[in-house]
Protein backbone atom coordinates (compact mmCIF):
# COMPACT_ATOMS: atom_id res chain seq x y z
CA UNK A 1 0.00 0.00 0.00
CA UNK A 2 1.20 3.15 -1.15
CA UNK A 3 1.22 6.02 1.62
CA UNK A 4 0.18 9.56 1.14
CA UNK A 5 3.36 12.30 1.46
CA UNK A 6 3.42 15.52 2.37
CA UNK A 7 5.34 18.69 2.47
CA UNK A 8 3.82 22.20 2.75
CA UNK A 9 1.01 22.78 0.20
CA UNK A 10 2.69 19.54 -2.13
CA UNK A 11 0.88 16.59 -1.59
CA UNK A 12 1.58 12.63 -3.64
CA UNK A 13 -0.94 10.47 -2.67
CA UNK A 14 -1.88 7.24 -4.24
CA UNK A 15 -3.78 7.47 -7.49
CA UNK A 16 -7.59 7.07 -8.11
CA UNK A 17 -9.50 6.15 -10.21
CA UNK A 18 -11.42 9.95 -10.46
CA UNK A 19 -7.63 11.72 -11.39
CA UNK A 20 -8.22 10.14 -14.70
CA UNK A 21 -10.02 12.24 -16.59
CA UNK A 22 -7.63 15.31 -15.33
CA UNK A 23 -4.70 13.64 -16.01
CA UNK A 24 -6.23 12.67 -18.95
CA UNK A 25 -6.32 16.55 -20.07
CA UNK A 26 -3.21 17.42 -19.32
CA UNK A 27 -2.15 14.56 -22.17
CA UNK A 28 -3.46 17.56 -24.91
CA UNK A 29 -1.46 20.08 -23.80
CA UNK A 30 1.37 20.34 -26.21
CA UNK A 31 4.10 20.85 -23.48
CA UNK A 32 2.89 17.07 -22.16
CA UNK A 33 1.52 15.93 -25.35
CA UNK A 34 5.23 15.87 -26.85
CA UNK A 35 6.70 13.46 -24.36
CA UNK A 36 3.87 11.28 -23.37
CA UNK A 37 1.58 9.76 -26.50
CA UNK A 38 -1.74 11.09 -27.17
CA UNK A 39 -5.21 9.86 -25.80
CA UNK A 40 -3.06 7.09 -24.04
CA UNK A 41 -5.01 7.45 -20.30
CA UNK A 42 -3.89 3.77 -19.89
CA UNK A 43 -0.48 4.84 -19.80
CA UNK A 44 -0.92 6.52 -16.64
CA UNK A 45 -3.54 4.33 -15.23
CA UNK A 46 -2.13 2.18 -11.84
CA UNK A 47 -1.53 -1.51 -13.01
CA UNK A 48 2.21 -3.35 -11.88
CA UNK A 49 3.48 -0.18 -11.24
CA UNK A 50 2.96 2.26 -8.02
CA UNK A 51 1.27 5.51 -9.43
CA UNK A 52 0.74 8.72 -6.76
CA UNK A 53 -1.45 11.91 -8.10
CA UNK A 54 0.51 15.32 -7.16
CA UNK A 55 -1.82 17.53 -5.72
CA UNK A 56 -0.77 21.16 -5.07
CA UNK A 57 -3.25 22.91 -2.99
CA UNK A 58 -5.64 19.75 -3.11
CA UNK A 59 -5.84 20.06 -6.79
CA UNK A 60 -4.19 17.18 -9.28
CA UNK A 61 -0.91 18.90 -10.56
CA UNK A 62 0.47 16.05 -12.18
CA UNK A 63 1.31 12.11 -11.91
CA UNK A 64 4.42 10.06 -10.89
CA UNK A 65 5.06 6.66 -11.02
CA UNK A 66 7.31 4.83 -9.48
CA UNK A 67 9.06 1.10 -10.40
CA UNK A 68 10.51 -0.61 -7.28
CA UNK A 69 13.19 -3.59 -7.67
CA UNK A 70 12.85 -5.19 -4.21
CA UNK A 71 15.39 -8.00 -4.32
CA UNK A 72 17.52 -7.19 -1.50
CA UNK A 73 20.91 -7.44 -3.56
CA UNK A 74 19.62 -5.32 -6.50
CA UNK A 75 17.23 -2.93 -4.44
CA UNK A 76 16.87 -0.03 -6.33
CA UNK A 77 14.00 2.42 -7.95
CA UNK A 78 12.83 4.16 -11.14
CA UNK A 79 11.05 7.35 -11.30
CA UNK A 80 8.72 8.74 -13.84
CA UNK A 81 6.52 11.99 -13.84
CA UNK A 82 4.22 14.48 -15.83
CA UNK A 83 3.28 17.63 -14.79
CA UNK A 84 -0.27 19.97 -16.07
CA UNK A 85 0.54 22.92 -18.31
CA UNK A 86 0.02 25.30 -15.46
CA UNK A 87 1.91 23.96 -12.69
CA UNK A 88 5.30 23.72 -14.83
CA UNK A 89 7.98 26.01 -14.39
CA UNK A 90 7.94 26.33 -10.80
CA UNK A 91 9.86 24.10 -9.19
CA UNK A 92 7.07 21.62 -8.56
CA UNK A 93 8.22 18.70 -10.30
CA UNK A 94 11.81 18.60 -8.40
CA UNK A 95 9.92 18.98 -4.99
CA UNK A 96 8.15 16.15 -6.02
CA UNK A 97 10.88 13.97 -6.99
CA UNK A 98 13.14 15.15 -3.61
CA UNK A 99 9.74 13.99 -1.84
CA UNK A 100 9.15 10.46 -3.47
CA UNK A 101 13.06 10.28 -3.16
CA UNK A 102 13.38 10.53 0.26
CA UNK A 103 10.69 7.92 0.64
CA UNK A 104 12.43 5.67 -1.57
CA UNK A 105 15.97 5.56 0.13
CA UNK A 106 15.41 6.48 3.85
CA UNK A 107 11.57 4.17 3.96
CA UNK A 108 12.52 1.90 1.32
CA UNK A 109 15.65 1.21 1.40
CA UNK A 110 16.55 1.84 -1.91
CA UNK A 111 20.48 2.84 -2.39
CA UNK A 112 19.74 4.19 -6.44
CA UNK A 113 17.25 5.90 -8.42
CA UNK A 114 16.87 6.19 -12.29
CA UNK A 115 14.92 8.26 -14.62
CA UNK A 116 15.33 8.02 -18.12
CA UNK A 117 13.47 11.34 -20.19
CA UNK A 118 13.96 12.13 -24.22
CA UNK A 119 16.82 13.12 -24.71
CA UNK A 120 15.36 15.87 -26.12
CA UNK A 121 13.52 17.01 -23.32
CA UNK A 122 15.96 19.85 -21.97
CA UNK A 123 13.62 21.13 -19.54
CA UNK A 124 13.18 17.68 -17.70
CA UNK A 125 16.59 17.33 -17.57
CA UNK A 126 17.16 20.34 -16.38
CA UNK A 127 14.92 19.92 -13.56
CA UNK A 128 16.08 15.97 -13.10
CA UNK A 129 20.13 17.66 -12.64
CA UNK A 130 18.87 20.02 -9.86
CA UNK A 131 17.51 17.31 -7.74
CA UNK A 132 21.03 15.25 -8.31
CA UNK A 133 20.17 12.89 -11.17
CA UNK A 134 23.35 12.60 -13.35
CA UNK A 135 23.12 11.81 -16.97
CA UNK A 136 24.40 7.75 -17.38
CA UNK A 137 23.91 7.64 -21.08
CA UNK A 138 21.86 7.97 -24.39
CA UNK A 139 19.31 4.90 -25.08
CA UNK A 140 19.06 4.38 -28.75
CA UNK A 141 16.01 4.61 -30.36
CA UNK A 142 14.50 4.15 -26.87
CA UNK A 143 10.75 5.59 -26.96
CA UNK A 144 8.00 5.49 -29.76
CA UNK A 145 7.38 8.58 -31.61
CA UNK A 146 3.77 9.73 -31.77
CA UNK A 147 3.23 8.89 -35.56
CA UNK A 148 6.20 6.20 -35.88
CA UNK A 149 9.62 5.97 -35.57
CA UNK A 150 11.74 6.46 -32.38
CA UNK A 151 13.90 8.54 -29.96
CA UNK A 152 16.57 8.40 -28.06
CA UNK A 153 16.19 8.38 -24.02
CA UNK A 154 18.63 9.68 -21.21
CA UNK A 155 19.03 7.63 -18.27
CA UNK A 156 20.35 9.20 -15.36
CA UNK A 157 20.41 8.02 -12.24
CA UNK A 158 21.08 9.42 -8.57
CA UNK A 159 23.13 7.80 -5.78
CA UNK A 160 21.48 7.83 -1.72
CA UNK A 161 23.17 10.54 -0.32
CA UNK A 162 23.52 12.44 -3.85
CA UNK A 163 19.25 14.15 -3.24
CA UNK A 164 20.10 17.74 -3.36
CA UNK A 165 18.16 19.49 -1.32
Amino acid sequence: MLPTLTEGALTLRPQREDDLPTLGTFLHDASVARWFEDDRVEELRAGDDEVFTILEHDVIAGWLMIEQELEPSYKLASVDLMLGPAFQDRGLGPAALRLILRWLFDEQGHHRCTIDPSAANARAIAAYRKVGFRDVGIMRQASPLPGGGFEDGLLMDLLQGELRE
